[in-house]
């Protein structure tokens, strides 16, 4: 239970971080937000609840796959921010996100990757 408190807070303290960078600085605040340190978080765990090389390894193949798709949000998402308001352009985004993670996992099928 204390391994599961300490990953909590740690992975937490991550998210707070960026948010309080941002308050100040939104280049800061993004430059922070957009390293992979969720992922590298995630593969620190993998590795210190020795799971296999492979398991590790799959996890940042399909998290390569998994973010391209989610790029073209970022570009829509301050658009849509100002037209709309804060909580449409969000889920626009979240709809934006879904379509263009179909339409990229079709696209990638034929490559033997396989996203669905």
């Amino acid at each position: 239970m204390p391994w599961i408190i300490t990953k909590y807070l740690i992975t937490a303290a991550v998210v707070v971080v960026v948010s309080e960078v941002a308050k100040r600085s939104d280049r800061a605040g993004a430059l922070i937000a957009s390293l992979p340190l969720v992922t590298l978080l995630a593969l620190i765990w993998l590795h210190v609840e020795k799971q296999s090389t492979a398991k590790i390894a799959n996890h940042a193949w399909y998290t390569f796959w998994y973010v391209v798709p989610t790029l073209p949000m970022f570009l829509a998402f301050p658009r849509l921010l100002a037209r709309f308001g804060f909580w449409p352009a969000l889920a626009i985004s979240a709809v934006i996100t879904v379509i263009c993670f179909a339409l990229f996992a079709l696209a990638v099928k034929p490559l033997g990757i396989k996203l669905l």
